[in-house]
C-alpha cells in the first residue's frame, strides 16, 4: 500500500446517499399515508422526489471526491471539506486500537467503517466510512506494523480478506446462549421508542394525545365501553391491572432479547497473535482486537437475579475506548469456569482460597451511615412534633433503610493485595470483582475528607488507564502502606520499553 492520498471505496458514497435518502423519505412517505393524499402526494411530489434523491446522491458523491486518507511513515491523515478544508493527523504511536464496524446497509455492499482509537476520551479521532473488507483488514495490519517500527508486508490486492490461521476461540455464545441472556436483560426501551414515535406521527391520531382534554373526550365517546368494565366488578379491574403489568412485564422481556440478540449475534473471543479479537452482531457486525498488554485491568459482575442461576460478566478495562465507555465486554453471559481461562490469558489471575481478604475500618461504615440517615432522622423528629405521624414513621423507616444498606455494604466489601495484583470486591444484590496490575497503575492518591481526617482513614484512588479504582475506608496507616507498595511496584518498570 502507498503513502500516496487515497479515497476510500467508491460504493461508500452511494451507502450514504441511500442512508440520507432512508432518512429523509420514510417520514415523508408516512406523512402522506397519514393524511391519506399518498395517490396524489407521489403524483405532485415526483418531481420532488427525483430532486431529492440527485441533490442526496450528489452530494455524498462531492463528499466522496473530496475525502482522502494517507498512511504515511509516521502518522495516518485524513483530509476532507468541500468549501473548506480540514485536515486531521494521529501520529501511530497514539492509536490504541483499530475496530472494523459492519452496519446492516454497508455490509449489503461488502463496506465496513474502519475507526481508529486513541482512548481520548472515548472520541474516535479518524473513522473511514467505508472500505472493502479486505481494506479494511490490511488497513488495520499496516497500521499496526508501522506502530510497532516494521515494515509493511507487501502483499497481493484481492477484494477479500487475506486467509488466516484459525484461532483458539476462549468464549462464544451459540443462539440458544444469546437469548438466555436476553431473558434477563429486562428493557423497557421500547415505550420511550413508541412515545418517541408517536410525538413525530401525531397527526395520524384524532387528538393531540398530550393534552388531557383529548382523553376526556375520547372517554365521553365511549362511556358505554367504560361502564361496562366498570360494572363488571372489583374482580375485573383487578383482572385487568393484573394483565396489564404481565403485558408490560412480557414486552420488556422480549424488548431484551432482541435488543440482546441484535448486539451479541454470534459473539466469539479469539486468541490471536495480535491479542483478543471480539467479534458479534447481528444488523451491525463489529470487529475488535484488544492487545494483550494494553488490558490494563479487569471487571467481573453479575446481577441480582443472575447470581442465582450461576452467570457473570467479564470485562477488560483497556487503553483503548469502546464507544461507551472505556471497558471491553470480552464474556457477557458466562459461568465463572469460563472465565478464569479469559483472565489467565489476559495475565490475571482470580482470588483463591490463600486471598486474606479485608474489610474498611468501621469508622468508615458508621460515618456514612450517619450522614445518610442523620437528615431522614431530622425529619423524622420534626413531622413528630407538628403530629404528623404518617411522614414521621416513613422518614424514620427510610432512616433505619439506610443504616442497614450501609451495614451490607461494609459487610460484602472487601479487598487485598499480593505481590502482582490489587482486588476489590463490593456490591451486596449485585455484587462484582475488580482486578488490577500493580505495575499497570499509573498514580495513587490517597483522600481524606474532615471527618476522615478526624477519624483516621482514608481512601485510596488508583489511576488506571481507561479506568480507575478505588479502596475506601482504609485505616490511614494501612493505606500509606498499600500505596507504598503499589508505587514500589510500578517505580520498577521502564514504561517506555514495553510494547506500544
Amino acid at each position: 500500500m502507498s503513502d500516496e492520498p487515497k479515497r476510500t471505496d467508491p460504493r461508500g458514497f452511494v451507502v450514504q446517499g441511500l442512508s440520507a435518502l432512508l432518512r429523509g423519505g420514510l417520514p415523508a412517505l408516512a406523512a402522506l399515508i397519514g393524511t391519506g393524499t399518498i395517490g396524489l402526494g407521489l403524483l405532485v411530489l415526483a418531481p420532488v422526489v427525483v430532486l431529492l434523491l440527485a441533490f442526496s446522491f450528489g452530494f455524498a458523491w462531492l463528499k466522496w471526491t473530496r475525502f482522502t486518507y494517507t498512511t504515511g511513515p509516521d502518522n495516518i491523515r485524513v483530509e476532507h471539506g468541500l468549501l473548506s478544508r480540514h485536515a486531521r493527523a494521529v501520529p501511530y504511536e497514539r492509536i490504541q486500537d483499530v475496530s472494523l464496524e459492519e452496519k446492516l446497509l454497508p455490509r449489503l455492499f461488502g463496506l465496513a467503517e474502519v475507526r481508529f482509537e486513541t482512548g481520548a476520551g472515548g472520541k474516535d479521532e479518524i473513522a473511514l466510512a467505508y472500505l472493502s473488507l479486505g481494506e479494511a483488514e490490511r488497513l488495520r495490519e499496516l497500521v499496526r506494523e508501522r506502530k510497532a517500527g516494521r515494515a509493511p508486508l507487501q502483499r497481493a490486492m484481492p477484494d477479500a480478506a487475506p486467509a488466516e490461521p484459525p484461532s483458539p476461540v476462549l468464549f462464544a455464545m451459540d443462539n440458544r446462549r444469546v437469548l438466555t441472556f436476553g431473558l434477563f436483560e429486562f428493557s423497557l426501551v421500547i415505550f420511550a421508542v413508541l412515545l418517541g414515535a408517536a410525538q413525530q406521527l401525531d397527526f395520524l391520531f384524532p387528538f393531540n394525545w398530550w393534552e388531557w382534554k383529548g382523553w376526556k373526550s375520547f372517554a365521553g365517546d365511549h362511556r358505554d365501553d367504560l361502564d361496562f368494565i366498570t360494572g363488571a366488578g372489583r374482580l375485573a379491574a383487578v383482572l385487568a391491572v393484573l394483565f396489564g403489568v404481565i403485558g408490560v412485564a412480557l414486552l420488556g422481556v422480549l424488548t431484551g432479547v432482541v435488543r440482546t440478540f441484535a448486539r451479541e449475534y454470534r459473539f466469539t473471543l479469539e486468541r490471536t497473535a495480535k491479542g483478543f479479537r471480539r467479534r458479534r452482531g447481528l444488523f451491525t457486525r463489529t470487529d475488535v482486537v484488544m492487545p494483550v498488554h494494553r488490558v490494563q485491568a479487569a471487571w467481573i459482575g453479575t446481577g441480582f437475579v443472575r447470581r442465582r442461576f450461576g452467570w457473570h460478566e467479564l470485562r477488560f478495562v483497556s487503553l483503548a475506548s469502546d464507544k461507551k465507555d472505556a471497558s471491553h465486554s470480552v464474556a457477557p453471559f458466562a459461568c465463572m469456569d469460563e472465565i478464569a481461562p479469559v483472565v489467565r490469558e489476559a495475565g490475571f489471575h482470580l482470588p483463591d482460597d490463600s486471598t486474606e481478604w479485608q474489610r474498611p475500618c468501621s469508622a468508615h461504615w458508621f460515618d456514612c451511615a450517619l450522614l445518610h440517615a442523620l437528615p431522614l432522622g431530622a425529619g423524622a423528629v420534626a413531622t413528630a412534633l407538628f403530629g404528623i405521624w404518617p411522614a414521621s414513621i416513613a422518614l424514620g423507616l427510610l432512616a433505619a433503610i439506610f443504616i442497614v444498606r450501609e451495614h451490607y455494604l461494609w459487610r460484602h466489601d472487601r479487598h487485598a493485595i499480593d505481590e502482582e495484583q490489587l482486588f476489590v470486591r463490593r456490591g451486596w444484590l449485585s455484587p462484582r470483582l475488580e482486578l488490577a496490575d500493580r505495575i499497570k497503575v499509573q498514580s495513587v492518591e490517597l483522600a481524606q475528607g474532615p471527618l476522615a481526617r478526624r477519624r483516621g482513614y482514608a481512601t485510596l484512588h488508583f489511576g488506571i488507564a481507561g479506568g480507575s479504582l478505588a479502596i475506601m475506608g482504609l485505616p490511614l496507616e494501612r493505606a500509606r502502606e498499600i500505596a507504598r507498595e503499589v508505587l514500589d511496584s510500578s517505580a520498577a518498570v521502564d514504561f517506555s520499553a514495553l510494547p506500544r
